[in-house]
Protein backbone atom coordinates (compact mmCIF):
# COMPACT_ATOMS: atom_id res chain seq x y z
CA UNK A 1 0.00 0.00 0.00
CA UNK A 2 2.58 2.29 0.82
CA UNK A 3 4.92 1.60 -2.38
CA UNK A 4 1.57 2.17 -4.23
CA UNK A 5 0.75 5.71 -2.83
CA UNK A 6 4.70 6.60 -3.15
CA UNK A 7 4.68 5.51 -6.53
CA UNK A 8 1.97 7.77 -7.64
CA UNK A 9 3.90 10.84 -6.35
CA UNK A 10 5.85 12.99 -9.02
CA UNK A 11 9.43 12.73 -9.13
CA UNK A 12 11.98 14.21 -11.43
CA UNK A 13 15.22 12.24 -12.22
CA UNK A 14 18.46 12.83 -9.95
CA UNK A 15 21.77 11.81 -10.62
CA UNK A 16 22.85 11.96 -7.09
CA UNK A 17 20.12 9.97 -5.91
CA UNK A 18 22.23 6.81 -5.85
CA UNK A 19 24.52 7.97 -3.85
CA UNK A 20 22.49 10.03 -1.19
CA UNK A 21 22.62 6.36 1.38
CA UNK A 22 26.94 6.38 0.97
CA UNK A 23 27.73 9.15 2.83
CA UNK A 24 27.20 9.99 6.73
CA UNK A 25 28.91 11.61 9.01
CA UNK A 26 31.27 9.48 10.86
CA UNK A 27 30.18 10.16 14.45
CA UNK A 28 32.59 7.58 16.38
CA UNK A 29 35.70 9.18 17.73
CA UNK A 30 37.57 5.81 17.69
CA UNK A 31 37.19 5.98 14.46
CA UNK A 32 40.28 6.30 11.94
CA UNK A 33 41.69 9.69 10.84
CA UNK A 34 42.84 8.34 7.42
CA UNK A 35 42.16 10.53 4.40
CA UNK A 36 43.39 8.01 2.15
CA UNK A 37 40.83 5.30 2.35
CA UNK A 38 38.11 6.56 4.04
CA UNK A 39 37.18 10.44 5.20
CA UNK A 40 34.73 11.39 7.94
CA UNK A 41 31.44 13.17 5.96
CA UNK A 42 28.71 14.42 7.09
CA UNK A 43 25.08 13.23 6.73
CA UNK A 44 22.99 13.37 2.93
CA UNK A 45 26.59 14.08 1.07
CA UNK A 46 26.33 14.14 -2.32
CA UNK A 47 28.24 13.87 -5.88
CA UNK A 48 30.15 17.41 -6.77
CA UNK A 49 27.10 18.48 -8.46
CA UNK A 50 24.24 18.86 -6.14
CA UNK A 51 22.47 21.21 -8.52
CA UNK A 52 19.95 18.59 -9.94
CA UNK A 53 19.17 17.72 -6.03
CA UNK A 54 18.57 21.19 -5.03
CA UNK A 55 16.24 21.93 -7.60
CA UNK A 56 13.87 19.11 -6.34
CA UNK A 57 13.61 20.29 -2.92
CA UNK A 58 15.20 20.45 0.50
CA UNK A 59 16.61 17.01 2.08
CA UNK A 60 15.49 16.18 5.21
CA UNK A 61 18.00 16.62 8.06
CA UNK A 62 20.23 13.74 9.26
CA UNK A 63 19.19 10.87 11.02
CA UNK A 64 20.84 10.25 13.92
CA UNK A 65 20.32 6.83 13.41
CA UNK A 66 22.31 6.95 10.54
CA UNK A 67 25.30 8.26 11.92
CA UNK A 68 28.53 6.29 13.07
CA UNK A 69 28.77 4.58 9.17
CA UNK A 70 31.63 5.21 6.95
CA UNK A 71 31.84 6.74 3.40
CA UNK A 72 34.40 7.02 0.34
CA UNK A 73 35.78 10.36 0.40
CA UNK A 74 36.65 12.07 -3.57
CA UNK A 75 39.99 11.86 -3.37
CA UNK A 76 42.18 12.04 -6.13
CA UNK A 77 43.23 8.75 -6.65
CA UNK A 78 39.69 8.02 -6.37
CA UNK A 79 38.33 10.06 -8.87
CA UNK A 80 41.01 9.82 -11.40
CA UNK A 81 38.32 9.58 -14.15
CA UNK A 82 36.78 12.62 -13.24
CA UNK A 83 40.26 14.55 -13.25
CA UNK A 84 41.63 12.86 -16.49
CA UNK A 85 38.52 13.98 -18.38
CA UNK A 86 38.62 17.21 -17.66
CA UNK A 87 35.47 17.19 -15.23
CA UNK A 88 37.13 18.96 -12.52
CA UNK A 89 36.18 22.75 -13.64
CA UNK A 90 35.76 25.91 -12.16
CA UNK A 91 32.07 26.92 -11.14
CA UNK A 92 30.54 29.97 -11.98
CA UNK A 93 31.68 32.65 -10.00
CA UNK A 94 28.34 33.99 -7.49
CA UNK A 95 28.27 37.18 -8.87
CA UNK A 96 27.04 35.65 -12.00
CA UNK A 97 24.33 34.08 -10.72
CA UNK A 98 21.15 35.58 -9.76
CA UNK A 99 20.20 35.59 -5.52
CA UNK A 100 17.78 33.03 -5.63
CA UNK A 101 20.97 30.81 -7.26
CA UNK A 102 23.72 31.49 -4.70
CA UNK A 103 22.69 28.90 -2.27
CA UNK A 104 22.30 26.14 -4.89
CA UNK A 105 25.83 27.46 -6.10
CA UNK A 106 27.38 27.28 -2.50
CA UNK A 107 26.46 23.91 -2.48
CA UNK A 108 28.15 22.93 -5.59
CA UNK A 109 30.91 24.37 -4.84
CA UNK A 110 31.62 23.03 -1.25
CA UNK A 111 30.94 19.40 -2.60
CA UNK A 112 33.45 20.53 -5.47
CA UNK A 113 35.82 21.39 -2.42
CA UNK A 114 35.66 17.74 -1.14
CA UNK A 115 38.29 16.88 -3.68
CA UNK A 116 41.50 16.22 -1.56
CA UNK A 117 44.67 16.76 -3.63
CA UNK A 118 48.36 15.32 -3.47
CA UNK A 119 50.70 18.41 -2.49
CA UNK A 120 53.89 15.65 -1.48
CA UNK A 121 54.20 16.27 -5.44
CA UNK A 122 54.17 19.80 -6.12
CA UNK A 123 54.07 19.07 -9.76
CA UNK A 124 50.90 17.00 -9.77
CA UNK A 125 47.38 18.58 -10.54
CA UNK A 126 48.57 21.64 -10.34
CA UNK A 127 45.21 23.39 -12.67
CA UNK A 128 42.80 21.75 -10.31
CA UNK A 129 44.89 23.12 -7.39
CA UNK A 130 44.50 26.31 -8.67
CA UNK A 131 40.45 25.86 -9.24
CA UNK A 132 39.98 24.37 -5.65
CA UNK A 133 42.25 27.21 -4.11
CA UNK A 134 40.20 30.16 -5.87
CA UNK A 135 36.79 28.19 -5.11
CA UNK A 136 37.47 28.21 -1.55
CA UNK A 137 37.98 31.76 -1.21
CA UNK A 138 35.35 32.58 -2.96
CA UNK A 139 33.19 30.27 -0.12
CA UNK A 140 34.87 32.71 2.56
CA UNK A 141 33.71 35.98 0.84
CA UNK A 142 30.04 34.39 0.54
CA UNK A 143 30.48 33.14 3.98
CA UNK A 144 31.40 36.74 5.36
CA UNK A 145 28.65 38.07 2.82
CA UNK A 146 25.73 36.13 4.25
CA UNK A 147 22.54 37.71 5.13
CA UNK A 148 20.88 35.27 5.95
CA UNK A 149 20.34 32.70 8.61
CA UNK A 150 22.41 29.18 7.25
CA UNK A 151 20.07 26.65 6.53
CA UNK A 152 20.38 22.94 7.69
CA UNK A 153 21.48 21.66 4.33
CA UNK A 154 24.60 24.38 4.24
CA UNK A 155 25.42 23.03 7.64
CA UNK A 156 26.04 19.65 6.80
CA UNK A 157 27.58 20.37 3.48
CA UNK A 158 30.15 22.82 5.35
CA UNK A 159 31.08 20.90 7.80
CA UNK A 160 31.16 17.94 5.58
CA UNK A 161 33.76 19.32 3.72
CA UNK A 162 35.80 20.69 7.07
CA UNK A 163 35.84 17.49 8.12
CA UNK A 164 37.19 15.34 4.32
CA UNK A 165 39.89 18.50 4.18
CA UNK A 166 41.52 18.82 8.02
CA UNK A 167 40.76 15.65 9.39
CA UNK A 168 43.77 13.14 8.71
CA UNK A 169 46.15 11.76 10.87
CA UNK A 170 49.63 12.90 11.92
CA UNK A 171 53.14 10.63 12.19
CA UNK A 172 52.76 8.65 15.56
CA UNK A 173 55.06 9.77 18.55
CA UNK A 174 56.20 6.51 18.44
CA UNK A 175 57.87 7.46 14.76
CA UNK A 176 60.68 9.42 16.49
CA UNK A 177 62.08 7.92 19.32
CA UNK A 178 61.26 10.04 22.62
CA UNK A 179 64.97 9.88 23.04
CA UNK A 180 65.73 11.32 19.49
CA UNK A 181 63.04 13.96 19.31
CA UNK A 182 63.86 17.42 20.90
CA UNK A 183 61.35 20.11 20.42
CA UNK A 184 63.72 22.41 21.42
CA UNK A 185 65.95 21.70 18.72
CA UNK A 186 64.27 19.68 15.82
CA UNK A 187 62.75 21.54 12.85
CA UNK A 188 58.75 21.01 12.74
CA UNK A 189 57.16 20.14 9.63
CA UNK A 190 55.61 22.60 7.83
CA UNK A 191 52.03 20.96 6.28
CA UNK A 192 52.58 21.43 2.62
CA UNK A 193 49.19 21.26 1.87
CA UNK A 194 49.00 24.58 3.75
CA UNK A 195 47.51 26.77 0.62
CA UNK A 196 44.15 24.59 0.71
CA UNK A 197 43.78 24.00 4.57
CA UNK A 198 44.68 27.85 5.64
CA UNK A 199 41.48 28.84 3.38
CA UNK A 200 39.14 25.56 4.59
CA UNK A 201 39.86 26.82 8.10
CA UNK A 202 39.13 30.36 7.57
CA UNK A 203 35.63 29.14 6.25
CA UNK A 204 35.27 27.00 9.44
CA UNK A 205 36.25 29.66 11.48
CA UNK A 206 33.73 32.63 9.92
CA UNK A 207 30.73 29.80 9.80
CA UNK A 208 31.55 28.78 13.94
CA UNK A 209 31.94 32.96 14.31
CA UNK A 210 29.22 33.98 12.31
CA UNK A 211 26.12 35.37 13.48
CA UNK A 212 23.87 33.92 10.91
CA UNK A 213 24.73 30.35 12.35
CA UNK A 214 22.55 29.36 14.53
CA UNK A 215 23.84 27.25 17.40
CA UNK A 216 20.89 25.42 18.14
CA UNK A 217 21.24 23.79 14.54
CA UNK A 218 24.75 23.57 14.10
CA UNK A 219 25.46 21.52 17.39
CA UNK A 220 23.95 18.50 15.10
CA UNK A 221 26.67 18.71 12.91
CA UNK A 222 29.45 20.46 15.37
CA UNK A 223 29.39 17.71 17.48
CA UNK A 224 31.16 15.59 20.18
CA UNK A 225 32.65 13.96 17.40
CA UNK A 226 33.33 16.66 15.31
CA UNK A 227 35.41 18.44 18.23
CA UNK A 228 36.96 15.31 19.17
CA UNK A 229 38.82 15.49 15.63
CA UNK A 230 39.39 18.89 16.10
CA UNK A 231 41.05 18.46 18.92
CA UNK A 232 43.43 15.43 17.78
CA UNK A 233 44.69 18.33 14.77
CA UNK A 234 46.51 20.28 17.68
CA UNK A 235 48.78 17.60 17.32
CA UNK A 236 50.33 19.18 13.90
CA UNK A 237 53.80 20.11 14.14
CA UNK A 238 52.83 23.02 12.14
CA UNK A 239 52.23 25.95 14.02
CA UNK A 240 50.36 28.11 11.84
CA UNK A 241 47.48 25.33 12.09
CA UNK A 242 47.89 25.31 16.12
CA UNK A 243 46.68 28.79 15.95
CA UNK A 244 43.74 28.68 13.53
CA UNK A 245 42.72 25.46 16.04
CA UNK A 246 43.21 27.47 19.13
CA UNK A 247 41.45 30.38 18.08
CA UNK A 248 38.31 27.79 16.31
CA UNK A 249 37.84 25.90 19.11
CA UNK A 250 37.79 29.04 21.91
CA UNK A 251 34.70 30.51 19.76
CA UNK A 252 33.33 26.83 19.68
CA UNK A 253 33.57 26.66 23.79
CA UNK A 254 32.06 30.57 23.52
CA UNK A 255 29.21 29.79 20.92
CA UNK A 256 28.00 26.01 22.00
CA UNK A 257 27.58 26.19 25.69
CA UNK A 258 26.30 22.53 25.50
CA UNK A 259 29.79 21.45 24.53
CA UNK A 260 31.46 23.24 27.12
CA UNK A 261 31.78 20.31 29.48
CA UNK A 262 32.72 17.58 26.98
CA UNK A 263 35.86 20.25 25.50
CA UNK A 264 37.18 20.43 29.20
CA UNK A 265 37.16 16.79 29.59
CA UNK A 266 38.36 15.88 26.26
CA UNK A 267 41.44 18.47 26.93
CA UNK A 268 41.93 16.75 30.02
CA UNK A 269 42.39 13.37 28.42
CA UNK A 270 44.58 14.57 25.95
CA UNK A 271 46.89 15.74 29.42
CA UNK A 272 47.00 12.46 30.96
CA UNK A 273 47.63 10.97 28.01
CA UNK A 274 50.99 13.20 27.60
CA UNK A 275 51.63 13.30 31.12
CA UNK A 276 51.51 9.52 31.97
CA UNK A 277 52.17 7.92 28.66
CA UNK A 278 53.97 9.81 25.74
CA UNK A 279 55.16 12.88 26.86
CA UNK A 280 54.72 13.78 23.46
CA UNK A 281 52.15 16.59 22.02
CA UNK A 282 52.85 19.74 19.75
CA UNK A 283 50.03 21.05 21.04
CA UNK A 284 49.70 21.15 24.68
CA UNK A 285 50.72 25.40 24.64
CA UNK A 286 47.91 26.38 22.45
CA UNK A 287 45.33 24.02 24.69
CA UNK A 288 46.65 25.50 28.04
CA UNK A 289 46.18 29.12 25.92
CA UNK A 290 42.52 28.52 25.61
CA UNK A 291 42.25 26.80 29.27
CA UNK A 292 43.73 30.04 30.71
CA UNK A 293 40.71 32.46 28.94
CA UNK A 294 38.37 29.31 30.77
CA UNK A 295 39.25 29.69 33.91
CA UNK A 296 39.84 33.54 33.86
CA UNK A 297 35.88 33.02 33.14
CA UNK A 298 34.94 30.12 36.06
CA UNK A 299 32.27 31.55 38.22
CA UNK A 300 32.96 31.64 41.60
CA UNK A 301 33.10 29.54 44.15
CA UNK A 302 34.91 27.32 42.38
CA UNK A 303 33.26 23.86 41.55
CA UNK A 304 35.02 20.89 42.97
CA UNK A 305 35.42 19.51 38.85
CA UNK A 306 37.65 22.44 37.93
CA UNK A 307 39.72 22.03 41.67
CA UNK A 308 40.03 18.46 40.73
CA UNK A 309 41.20 19.39 37.38
CA UNK A 310 44.18 21.74 38.73
CA UNK A 311 45.43 18.42 40.92
CA UNK A 312 45.15 15.95 38.26
CA UNK A 313 45.87 17.50 34.90
CA UNK A 314 47.84 21.16 35.16
CA UNK A 315 50.08 20.76 38.33
CA UNK A 316 51.44 17.18 37.21
CA UNK A 317 51.45 19.09 34.01
CA UNK A 318 55.41 20.28 35.27
CA UNK A 319 56.44 16.32 35.55
CA UNK A 320 57.29 15.98 31.71
CA UNK A 321 60.66 16.94 30.36
CA UNK A 322 59.62 19.49 27.89
CA UNK A 323 57.98 21.51 30.47
CA UNK A 324 59.77 24.79 29.24
CA UNK A 325 57.45 24.17 25.48
CA UNK A 326 54.30 25.24 27.42
CA UNK A 327 55.59 26.87 30.93
CA UNK A 328 54.10 29.74 29.87
CA UNK A 329 51.23 29.19 29.04
CA UNK A 330 50.55 26.37 32.29
CA UNK A 331 52.35 29.12 34.82
CA UNK A 332 49.31 31.61 33.96
CA UNK A 333 46.84 28.67 34.32
CA UNK A 334 47.95 27.75 37.72
CA UNK A 335 48.50 31.69 39.18
CA UNK A 336 44.58 32.30 37.61
CA UNK A 337 43.58 29.49 39.84
CA UNK A 338 45.35 30.87 43.23
CA UNK A 339 43.66 34.39 42.47
CA UNK A 340 40.34 32.95 41.64
CA UNK A 341 40.46 31.25 45.07
CA UNK A 342 43.31 31.80 47.50
CA UNK A 343 42.93 29.06 49.42
CA UNK A 344 44.71 26.91 46.97
CA UNK A 345 48.46 28.18 47.16
CA UNK A 346 48.94 25.66 49.68
CA UNK A 347 47.89 22.63 47.37
CA UNK A 348 49.85 24.44 44.33
CA UNK A 349 52.85 25.31 45.88
CA UNK A 350 53.12 21.64 47.30
CA UNK A 351 52.64 20.64 44.12
CA UNK A 352 55.38 22.54 42.48
CA UNK A 353 57.40 21.13 45.53
CA UNK A 354 56.64 17.58 43.93
CA UNK A 355 57.87 18.12 40.96
CA UNK A 356 60.67 20.14 41.42
CA UNK A 357 63.91 19.19 39.12
CA UNK A 358 66.92 18.06 40.97
CA UNK A 359 69.22 17.81 37.93
CA UNK A 360 67.59 20.77 35.68
CA UNK A 361 69.41 24.22 36.05
CA UNK A 362 67.18 25.83 33.40
CA UNK A 363 64.15 23.76 35.01
CA UNK A 364 64.33 25.16 38.52
CA UNK A 365 64.92 28.85 36.76
CA UNK A 366 61.19 28.55 35.38
CA UNK A 367 60.03 26.90 38.67
CA UNK A 368 61.43 29.56 40.73
CA UNK A 369 59.84 32.22 38.45
CA UNK A 370 56.25 30.31 38.73
CA UNK A 371 56.44 30.05 42.76
CA UNK A 372 57.01 33.62 42.57
CA UNK A 373 53.93 34.40 40.83
CA UNK A 374 51.66 31.99 42.98
CA UNK A 375 53.47 33.93 46.04
CA UNK A 376 52.68 37.03 45.06
CA UNK A 377 48.62 36.07 45.03
CA UNK A 378 49.15 34.17 48.43
CA UNK A 379 47.52 35.20 51.51
CA UNK A 380 49.63 35.08 54.97
CA UNK A 381 46.93 32.40 56.65
CA UNK A 382 47.76 30.07 53.45
CA UNK A 383 51.57 31.36 53.65
CA UNK A 384 52.28 30.01 56.88
CA UNK A 385 50.81 26.87 56.04
CA UNK A 386 53.42 25.90 53.46
CA UNK A 387 56.51 28.19 53.92
CA UNK A 388 58.81 25.68 55.91
CA UNK A 389 58.98 23.64 52.84
CA UNK A 390 58.95 26.14 51.09
CA UNK A 391 62.22 27.94 52.34
CA UNK A 392 63.82 24.46 52.84
CA UNK A 393 63.78 24.35 48.91
CA UNK A 394 64.71 28.21 48.05
CA UNK A 395 67.85 27.18 50.93
CA UNK A 396 68.97 24.36 48.57
CA UNK A 397 68.35 27.16 45.53
CA UNK A 398 70.46 29.37 47.08
CA UNK A 399 73.50 27.23 47.54
CA UNK A 400 73.07 26.11 44.09
CA UNK A 401 76.50 26.10 41.68
CA UNK A 402 74.60 27.72 39.19
CA UNK A 403 74.50 30.87 38.99
CA UNK A 404 71.33 31.63 37.57
CA UNK A 405 69.34 29.45 39.91
CA UNK A 406 71.08 31.43 42.87
CA UNK A 407 70.44 34.43 41.53
CA UNK A 408 66.78 33.91 40.39
CA UNK A 409 66.18 32.51 44.07
CA UNK A 410 67.91 35.85 45.70
CA UNK A 411 65.43 37.77 42.93
CA UNK A 412 62.21 36.96 45.28
CA UNK A 413 63.31 39.68 48.43
CA UNK A 414 62.94 42.24 45.78
CA UNK A 415 59.23 41.29 45.46
CA UNK A 416 57.31 43.71 48.03
CA UNK A 417 54.72 41.35 48.58
CA UNK A 418 57.01 38.25 49.62
CA UNK A 419 59.61 40.75 51.14
CA UNK A 420 56.52 41.41 53.77
CA UNK A 421 55.42 38.12 54.11
CA UNK A 422 58.57 36.73 54.93
CA UNK A 423 59.58 39.03 57.62
CA UNK A 424 56.17 38.79 58.97
CA UNK A 425 57.60 35.17 59.50
CA UNK A 426 61.22 35.81 59.99
CA UNK A 427 61.27 34.14 62.95
CA UNK A 428 60.83 30.35 61.47
CA UNK A 429 62.23 31.27 58.08
CA UNK A 430 65.56 33.08 58.82
CA UNK A 431 67.03 29.77 60.91
CA UNK A 432 66.07 27.72 57.91
CA UNK A 433 68.25 29.66 54.95
CA UNK A 434 70.74 31.43 57.13
CA UNK A 435 73.31 28.62 57.06
CA UNK A 436 72.80 29.02 52.62
CA UNK A 437 73.28 32.63 52.89
CA UNK A 438 76.09 32.34 55.56
CA UNK A 439 78.19 29.91 53.02
CA UNK A 440 77.15 31.78 50.17
CA UNK A 441 78.86 35.14 51.80
CA UNK A 442 82.10 32.87 52.63
CA UNK A 443 82.41 31.05 49.46
CA UNK A 444 79.69 31.16 46.35
CA UNK A 445 82.29 31.10 42.96
CA UNK A 446 79.77 33.90 41.45
CA UNK A 447 80.19 37.70 42.63
CA UNK A 448 77.06 38.98 41.54
CA UNK A 449 75.55 35.76 43.95
CA UNK A 450 77.48 36.76 46.57
CA UNK A 451 76.44 40.85 46.44
CA UNK A 452 72.78 39.69 46.41
CA UNK A 453 73.37 37.32 49.54
CA UNK A 454 74.92 40.31 51.27
CA UNK A 455 71.78 42.68 50.50
CA UNK A 456 69.21 40.22 51.70
CA UNK A 457 71.32 39.39 54.76
CA UNK A 458 71.50 42.83 55.66
CA UNK A 459 67.29 43.07 55.23
CA UNK A 460 67.31 40.56 57.93
CA UNK A 461 69.96 41.92 60.21
CA UNK A 462 67.93 45.23 59.61
CA UNK A 463 64.73 43.99 60.53
CA UNK A 464 65.48 41.94 63.70
CA UNK A 465 69.62 42.11 64.64
CA UNK A 466 68.78 40.29 67.68
CA UNK A 467 67.56 37.22 65.65
CA UNK A 468 70.11 37.90 62.90
CA UNK A 469 72.75 37.23 66.13
CA UNK A 470 71.07 34.34 67.16
CA UNK A 471 71.42 32.59 64.14
CA UNK A 472 74.69 34.05 63.57
CA UNK A 473 75.77 32.27 67.02
CA UNK A 474 73.96 28.98 66.16
CA UNK A 475 75.33 28.21 62.48
CA UNK A 476 78.89 28.94 64.16
CA UNK A 477 78.61 26.41 66.94
CA UNK A 478 77.16 24.13 64.28
CA UNK A 479 80.43 24.81 62.42
CA UNK A 480 82.83 24.04 65.69
CA UNK A 481 80.36 20.67 66.08
CA UNK A 482 80.59 19.43 62.11
CA UNK A 483 84.68 20.82 62.52
CA UNK A 484 85.31 18.21 65.51
CA UNK A 485 83.48 15.08 64.17
CA UNK A 486 85.07 15.46 60.95
CA UNK A 487 88.50 15.57 62.90
CA UNK A 488 88.07 12.81 64.92
CA UNK A 489 86.80 11.05 61.96
CA UNK A 490 90.70 11.89 60.04
CA UNK A 491 92.24 11.16 63.04
CA UNK A 492 90.29 7.37 63.04
CA UNK A 493 91.04 7.24 59.85
CA UNK A 494 94.91 8.05 60.51
CA UNK A 495 94.54 5.13 63.22
CA UNK A 496 93.22 2.62 60.97
CA UNK A 497 95.81 3.35 58.31
CA UNK A 498 98.61 2.96 60.52
CA UNK A 499 97.96 -0.27 61.84
CA UNK A 500 97.56 -1.57 58.77
CA UNK A 501 100.65 -0.42 57.47
CA UNK A 502 102.11 -1.96 60.55
CA UNK A 503 100.78 -5.24 59.45
CA UNK A 504 101.52 -4.74 55.56
CA UNK A 505 104.80 -6.30 56.30
CA UNK A 506 103.56 -9.92 57.55
CA UNK A 507 100.48 -10.08 55.46
CA UNK A 508 98.40 -10.28 58.56
CA UNK A 509 94.58 -9.75 58.10
CA UNK A 510 93.52 -6.73 60.11
CA UNK A 511 89.76 -7.65 61.45
CA UNK A 512 87.77 -4.57 62.92
CA UNK A 513 84.48 -5.32 63.41
CA UNK A 514 81.53 -3.22 62.75
CA UNK A 515 80.46 -2.54 66.20
CA UNK A 516 84.08 -1.79 67.36
CA UNK A 517 84.56 0.59 64.75
CA UNK A 518 81.51 2.61 65.58
CA UNK A 519 81.92 2.46 68.84
CA UNK A 520 85.87 3.70 68.15
CA UNK A 521 84.19 6.72 66.38
CA UNK A 522 81.71 7.77 68.75
CA UNK A 523 84.44 7.70 71.63
CA UNK A 524 87.58 8.54 69.55
CA UNK A 525 89.30 5.31 70.79
CA UNK A 526 91.51 2.95 68.85
CA UNK A 527 89.21 0.70 66.75
CA UNK A 528 91.71 -2.01 66.85
CA UNK A 529 92.14 -1.84 71.03
CA UNK A 530 88.12 -1.76 71.59
CA UNK A 531 88.09 -4.99 69.15
CA UNK A 532 90.43 -6.54 71.07
CA UNK A 533 89.89 -5.19 74.96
Amino acid sequence: MIKQILGKLPRKPSKSSHNDSNHEYLNSSSAPNSINSSKPTLASSKSLNLGTRLNNGTPAPANKSNQGKKSAVPTVNQMGSVLNSSAYEALPSFRDVPSSEKPNLFIRKLNMCCVVFDFNDPSKNLREKDIKRQTLLELVDYISSLTSKFNEVAMQEITKMVAINLFRTFPSSNDKGLEMFDPEEDEPMMEPAWPHLQIVYEILLRFVASSETDAKLAKRYIDHSFVLRLLDSFDSEDQREREYLKTILHRIYGKFMVHRPFIRKAINNIFYRFIFETEKHNGIAELLEILGSIINGFALPLKEEHKLFLVRALIPLHKPKCVSMYHQQLSYCITQFVEKDFKLADTVIRGLLKYWPLTNSSKEVMFLGELEEVLEATQAAEFQRCMVPIFRQISRCLNSSHFQVAERALFLWNNDHIRNLINLNRKVILPIIFPALERNTRGHWNQAVQSLTMNVRRIFSDSDQALFDECLARFQEVEAKERETQEKRESIWKRLEDVAASKAVSNEAVLVSRFASSVAIASGTNPRATANG
